[in-house]
Formats: C-alpha cells, structure tokens, sequence
C-alpha cells in the first residue's frame, strides 16, 4: 500500500517534510509536486536509488535523469556553473528553467547515462525547496511518468503509471507543462525543450541561441 500524504503546496505541515527528508536520506523513492509537474525523486547522490528510478520509469539507463538543487550553492557543487549559467539563475530560479552544465564528480555517473553533462534547476515549489533545505541533498527531479509517456498533473495520473513508491505527497493539481530546458555546453546556447520560459525571455539575457 502506497503511503500518500496530503500537503499545503504553499505552506507544507513541517512533519510531512521531515517525513520526506528522512525517507530521501535513506535513499527511498518519492512522488513529490513541483510548479510544472509530479516527480518522482530519490537522493540523486545516491547511486542504487538512481538505478530505481530508471527501473520504476522504464527508461533507457543511458537517458540522463534531471536534478533539483536548492538553489544556487547547491548547483555550484554539482556542476560547473558559467557566468551565462548565473545569469539565468537570477533572472529565473527558482522556476521552470532546466540548464544543463558539465558536471562535477558529485555528481554519479549514473544520473547523467555515462555522459558529463547535468542538467539542473531549482523547483519554484515550497515543497521540494523545503525538504532539500533540511537534507542538504539534491533530489532527482524527472517526471513521475513511464519513459515517453504523459506528464502527470495529478498523484493519481502518477500512481496509474509508476505503481508502488515509498511515499506520496499529495498536493492537488499541478499546471502540467515541463520546465524549459537550455544547454549552455553548446556553442551557441541551443534551447533544446520548449516550456513555460519563452525563447524570447531567454534571448534578452543571452544572445545568440
């Protein structure tokens, strides 16, 4: 039986939190709200929850897996953040903004598929951003979905999809619409999803993309 937990998207219960935060530091499997969709998250540090996550997604292990941090600090120890990098940072985290960096050697290699490259962003939900602030730990944050299939708007569009995880959080309906996905190891830039950040917010702080 899955365990959901009902949570206030904008002033979570704090022992919901400190629930979740103990089951990502035991490297448990997680159905969390952000401001785009429902992800499915673990400890992204910790290499066999990653594995999970691919098995629970059905997705090729050679498809990098996504990374919340906290925010800006937490993204410097991961990756090796630009100056254009921190320009977009500012102008739009926490939000739906991916920026896929090269990463540091925190980061395993199973997140990323064996490649060098991670993408990261910082949720502009008061969950995710609050159980990461008590671990300390980025959290994996790609959909809670079967690979290619549906972004889930609701924990039950989730739960229909990936079946068992540790635990739920349950926030109501989120908008539906993945975050924007920028890489900055591409010269120039190249926007390489379209989301909830138009191109042309982007190209007024970075040209060309």
């Amino acid at each position: 039986m899955v365990k959901v937990l009902k949570v206030d998207p904008v002033k979570p219960d704090p022992k919901i939190i400190s629930t979740a935060a103990r089951a990502i530091k035991e490297g448990f499997i997680i159905v969390y709200p952000t401001e785009t969709v429902y992800g499915l998250g673990t400890n992204a540090l910790h290499p066999k929850s990653v594995l999970k996550i691919f098995r629970i997604k059905e997705r090729p292990l050679n498809k990098a897996l996504p990374i919340a941090v906290s925010g800006p600090k937490m993204a410097e120890k991961l990756a090796f953040v630009t100056e254009e990098a921190r320009k977009l940072v500012r102008e739009f985290w926490p939000g739906p903004l991916t920026i896929i960096l090269k990463k540091k050697s925190s980061v395993p290699i199973e997140v990323t598929g064996g490649g060098e490259n991670v993408g990261l962003r910082a949720p502009g939900h008061a969950i995710p951003l609050s159980i990461m602030k008590i671990t300390g730990l980025p959290l994996i944050a790609t959909s809670a979905n079967k690979h290619n299939q549906p972004n889930p708007e609701t924990v039950d569009e989730a739960l229909a999809q990936i079946g068992e995880v540790d635990l739920v959080l349950d926030a109501g309906k989120v908008k539906g619409v993945p975050s924007t996905v920028i890489d900055l190891t591409k010269r120039p830039p190249v926007i390489i999803r379209d989301g909830p950040i138009p191109r042309t917010r982007i190209e007024k702080i970075l040209k060309p993309i």
